[in-house]
Order: structure tokens, then C-alpha cells, then sequence
């Protein structure tokens, strides 16, 4: 199983942190308004980066590790 580890910046400037199996389907639903509630309100968004991963769990690990680090 594949899984990707993916940054969005939003309309506001922040970034959104996600990971997913499928990375174009899972794009396709924040960009039509179907993603996270924060991508939802803070539309339209765009993909900035992205590592691949042969597991979902490494992406996912991924995310958390760079969800904690400093926005500056």
C-alpha cells in the first residue's frame, strides 16, 4: 500500500498538512470543497509539497512529525 504525506498552502497564506492513499483523489476533494473542514474554510488552496511513502503509516507518521513543527 502506497501513502503520501502532502502540504497545502491556503487563500489566507497558511498551510494544511495531510496524508492520503490517494494522492490526486484526495486533492480533487479539497478542491472541491469535500477535504478538511480547515482546507473548506480557508479555500482555495494549492498543493505546495509532497513526499511519497510505500505505507500509508510512514505518511501518516509524516504528518504528525511535520504538523509539530514551528510555523516560522
Amino acid at each position: 500500500m502506497k501513502g503520501y504525506m502532502y502540504i497545502l498552502q491556503c487563500a489566507d497564506g497558511s498551510y494544511y498538512t495531510g496524508s492520503t492513499k490517494d494522492l490526486e483523489k484526495r486533492l480533487s476533494e479539497h478542491d472541491n470543497l469535500l477535504g478538511a473542514n480547515y482546507t473548506r474554510k480557508k479555500h482555495p488552496v494549492r498543493l505546495v509539497y509532497y513526499e511519497a511513502y510505500t505505507r500509508i503509516d510512514e505518511a501518516f507518521y509524516r504528518e504528525k512529525q511535520v504538523q509539530g513543527w514551528s510555523h516560522a
